[in-house]
């Protein structure tokens, strides 16, 4: 009744008919589509690989790219190669291709074709060459060029406002979104640009209160909006980043995982979404959940931007692992990452973890030209809190690890100073002081417990259990370390909380999880030999005893080996220990 051929019927012209026939239907068909204003996607699908040639062939295979484009970028690509390749040369394809290109992840397509388009004769296709090159060289960490060439194009105010925030020029970004480019047409997208540009310049003004709020609201304005938009960083991305600097782990997680389910920003974005969701499980402690995330990208091609926060990613979780080997194998990764990526606002998270392991691998000295330019940097915004007290939380750290005094006590100043800003400033700057005093040897534990629970409510689980471990391996005092080991097991998720005035686990608890073998093997290095000694005596290798105490630390829920050791010790010493 609808004259739709019947499916043996039309499988039997697919595979037996003359393919010159089939090929010369198809083309007829696209034409009376094309005529009637009808969607050809489907058609000229078909026609991709035949060598179809002429200007019906090249209208049909742009027609189609622009169908293409808002769910398939990839397939758009092909498209509108095939229609220059079949004759369309003219501007609105090759933009249309690199736009494309850059969607699907194909940037230097995307660069090659949009430097072509700087050259052209006609204002408009520079614009639309020097907004897609300002978006390849966002993507390659290349900010301040991309701010450069957003304001070339004259017509991209808002992303050129956030790039010039990110390098550092505040005042430049002030004055394009005081005065924007008259006649833009105020679009969904365009509003939400706007908002993501005016959320980035309030987080560097003041404590930034509305900033996140501001941000949130502008990746919602973008959800519902058309695909195919090319962006430089979505507003879900900045936002997260705004959320990790400021503790709102649970929002990071929630716009994240929106953007990524939505397809924002395409392929282009899909792997930096991914990638901060992994900054955002890491920080919070779920060491499983961010290498999940962290292999859903493993093996794609990444830019600048994208490889630096893979690299730290990895790094990160090597060193939350105390897995000496694979940091020292990260740290090469992250360092070479951190020399192809420019110095800018939205790179200052990975620039703190490759602070730590640096500490860790005794390379921090070669990181000194970069928390040069970054403190520079930050300088020029007018040191914002914001910005500031997460890479100086990092950079605390690694003076920890370092044994440096005086650069501790100059890290615990900074975070004092922005402490007024709120719970997760405050939380630091009270946390930083709990750790001076743990590494003098002098410290209150209900004061260490009370900071490292608040870390903990915060989310950063991780901190808190590390703070409280280290601060009972320091202690002399047997109930306070009894307490603060339980409270660091608590932290980590790996134990149930109990009630105010309940008595303690007995060890059985602890040691019930560890096997027989375990058991043999956490005694012996306990008494002090070594993985070689301990194998020698269970007729086993010393990497094997390595395995074991792996393993062991994973079931006790300790940060490093030193509380595990301190554990063990305790728990093994207790009359009740099998």
């Amino acid at each position: 009744p609808d004259d739709t051929l019947l499916p043996l019927a039309a499988a039997a012209v697919r595979d037996f008919g003359p393919p010159a026939r089939r090929l010369t239907t198809v083309q007829r068909l696209v034409e009376l589509q094309l005529a009637n204003g009808l969607p050809v996607l489907d058609l000229a699908r078909s026609l991709l690989g035949t060598g179809s040639s002429g200007t019906s062939a090249a209208a049909a295979f742009a027609a189609a790219a622009g169908e293409a484009l808002p769910s398939d970028a990839r397939l758009a690509t092909r498209l509108f190669e095939a229609a220059a390749e079949a004759g369309d040369r003219s501007a609105a394809v090759t933009a249309g291709w690199a736009r494309a290109a850059a969607l699907s992840g194909d940037l230097d397509t995307a660069l090659r074709l949009s430097d072509g388009m700087l050259g052209a004769p006609d204002a408009e296709t520079r614009a639309a060459g020097a907004e897609i090159a300002a978006t390849v060289l966002a993507h390659r960490g290349e900010l301040a060029r991309s701010a450069e060439l957003y304001q070339w194009a004259g017509r991209a105010d808002a992303f050129s406002a956030t790039a010039l925030v990110g390098t550092g020029d505040l005042e430049g970004a002030r004055q394009l979104l005081d005065s924007p480019t008259p006649g833009a047409a105020p679009t969904l997208f365009a509003g939400a640009a706007t908002r993501m540009a005016r959320g980035i310049v309030d987080s560097v003004s003041g404590c930034a209160t509305e900033t996140l709020s501001t941000l949130l609201g502008a990746a919602a304005m973008l959800e519902p909006a058309l695909g195919g938009t090319l962006l430089p960083d979505s507003p879900a991305a900045l936002a997260a980043l705004v959320a990790l600097h400021t503790g709102e782990l649970a929002l990071a997680e929630s716009v994240l995982t929106r953007a990524l389910d939505g397809g924002i920003g395409g392929d282009l974005l899909a792997g930096r979404h991914r990638l901060l969701l992994g900054w955002v499980a890491m920080t919070a402690g779920d060491l499983a959940t961010a290498a999940e995330h962290r292999d859903a990208v493993a093996g794609r091609t990444l830019e600048a931007r994208d490889e630096l926060f893979f690299a730290t990613l990895e790094l990160g979780l090597a060193r939350r692992a105390s897995d000496l080997v694979g940091l020292q194998r990260s740290w090469n990764r992250a360092y070479q990452a951190s020399m192809r990526q420019q110095t800018d606002l939205f790179s200052l998270l990975p620039l703190g973890e490759l602070a730590i392991a640096a500490a860790r691998t005794g390379a921090f000295a070669k990181l000194s030209g970069q928390f040069e330019r970054a403190h520079g940097l930050l300088a020029r915004l007018g040191e914002p809190p914001l910005w500031t007290v997460s890479l100086v939380w990092h950079e605390l750290h690694a003076a920890i690890t370092l044994e440096d005094a005086d650069a501790v006590k100059a890290h615990l100043a900074t975070l004092t100073t922005h402490a007024h800003c709120g719970r997760h400033p405050r939380a630091l700057a009270t946390a930083a002081q709990g750790w001076l005093a743990v590494l003098g040897g002098t410290f209150d534990p209900d004061a260490i417990a009370a900071a490292a629970a608040e870390l903990h409510d915060l989310g950063l689980r991780w901190d808190a259990a590390r703070l409280a471990g280290q601060a009972a391996i320091r202690t002399s005092d047997r109930k306070a370390m009894v307490q603060l080991l339980e409270a660091a097991r608590q932290f980590q998720g790996t134990a149930a909380r109990r009630d105010p005035g309940t008595a303690e686990p007995a060890a059985g608890a602890g040691l019930a999880a560890l096997s027989e073998r375990e058991l043999e093997v956490a005694r012996l290095v306990v008494d002090g030999l070594t993985y070689k000694q301990a194998g020698s005596k269970l007729f086993i290798s010393g990497k094997t005893v390595e395995h074991h105490m792996a393993r062991i630390r994973g079931k006790l829920g300790a940060a490093d080996r030193r509380e595990l050791l301190a554990t063990l010790r305790e728990l093994l010493s207790r009359p009740d220990a099998p």
